[in-house]
């Protein structure tokens, strides 16, 4: 009684998870999932969008915020952003005020891809051959932007909802491609390069490998992608896309892995909405090989989906306080939060019979 009484449980003791993307650890404290609560509740909205907005500066025909008018285009479409963040000229210039205070100057461009004409379709909603024509132009975007010599680097990504800062309801992601490697994907580089020079093997195929033997944390897969609620998750509902081959980049893709990983979103985004039952809010986006024009062994191609919501539709994880002057930290263990979606429909709810709703 007493021995099991002692017993460390990753789903009753808190613990810290290290993540070996990053390098940086996680503390879990499932205890906290307990507490009441009396904080802030987000307001949902249930009415339904139109399918075409005449406000909407995305939709097709419509005249954009920066005076352009959109083509009447008929599936997905790209521009480049009228108030992008980066822009192509700026120059290379270093401000230095001794060891402390330090500039340069960061050329890049910023494009927007709108998914769908439909303002009221978003990825959860589309079927597979509509994931599937964005993926192709997000590759081809990753190849003509990664192409420029001044861009080492294309960041896609997409902010889904008014909870996750999105400034258009209308479906659409974001690419930024820039001089330099962004934090996040720098981190990721360095911890990948080492685990392939330690171990002479790729750091997310062994990951793969080990979470298939486990199945505990695997929310869905198909032959050619694994979606993971991964270990060492600091969102409540965190999940990772894995390719299963080893690949760096959507270019690199077969016509067959393009068609996977176009499944694989769609099953995700369903199931995240299905949750809590609503347009379920989340940041999104890829991680590949930088284009700095040097191959890139240690690169295997992922994407994460970042979700803000905790325990309802109204209640979301706030990053604030000790995650922000200590340490990263969850409410529930990545084990539970794996098997709640795992058995969720795969059927949009708004598409089911009206007898289930």
């Amino acid at each position: 009684m007493e021995r099991t009484k002692n017993k460390f449980d990753l789903s009753l003791h808190p613990h810290r998870r290290f993540n070996p993307l990053n390098g940086e650890w996680v503390f879990v404290s499932p205890r906290r999932t307990q507490r009441p609560w009396q904080g802030k509740v987000e307001e949902t909205s249930r009415e339904e969008s139109p399918e075409y907005d005449p406000g909407c500066y995305l939709c097709p025909g419509n005249k954009r915020a920066g005076d352009a008018r959109n083509p009447a285009y008929a599936s997905t479409f790209v521009f480049d952003n009228d108030f992008g963040s980066l822009l192509p000229g700026t120059p290379a210039k270093k401000v230095r005020r001794g060891n402390l205070i330090i500039a340069e100057g960061e050329a890049g461009i910023s494009r927007v891809v709108c998914f769908s004409p439909r303002h009221n379709r978003t990825l959860a909603e589309m079927d597979r051959a509509g994931i599937r024509e964005v993926v192709d132009v997000l590759a081809e975007e990753y190849r003509i932007l990664g192409g420029k010599r001044f861009v080492n680097h294309v960041q896609i990504f997409e902010n889904k909802g008014e909870m996750m800062g999105c400034s258009n309801p209308h479906p659409h992601c974001q690419i930024w491609a820039e001089r330099s490697i962004p934090v996040e994907p720098a981190k990721e580089k360095r911890q990948m390069l080492a685990y392939r020079r330690a171990h002479r093997r790729c750091l997310l195929c062994d990951y793969v490998s080990l979470e298939l033997k486990l199945a505990e944390r695997i929310v869905c897969a198909n032959g050619d992608f694994v979606v993971i609620v991964p270990f060492w998750a600091i969102w409540p509902f965190e999940t990772i896309v894995v390719s299963r081959r080893h690949n760096g980049s959507l270019t690199g893709l077969t016509d067959m892995e393009r068609d996977s990983l176009a499944d694989v979103i769609r099953r995700i985004t369903v199931r995240y909405d299905n949750l809590f039952r609503i347009s379920f809010p989340y940041s999104s986006g890829f991680h590949q090989s930088p284009t700095d024009g040097t191959k890139h062994p240690e690169s295997h191609l992922h994407m994460h989906f970042f979700p803000p919501l905790l325990r309802s539709a109204t209640v979301k994880k706030f990053m604030v306080g000790y995650e922000m002057l200590a340490n990263p930290q969850r409410d529930i263990t990545a084990e539970s939060a794996a098997a709640r979606l795992r058995e969720l429909p795969e059927i949009h709810y708004r598409h089911e019979p009206s007898s289930h709703i």
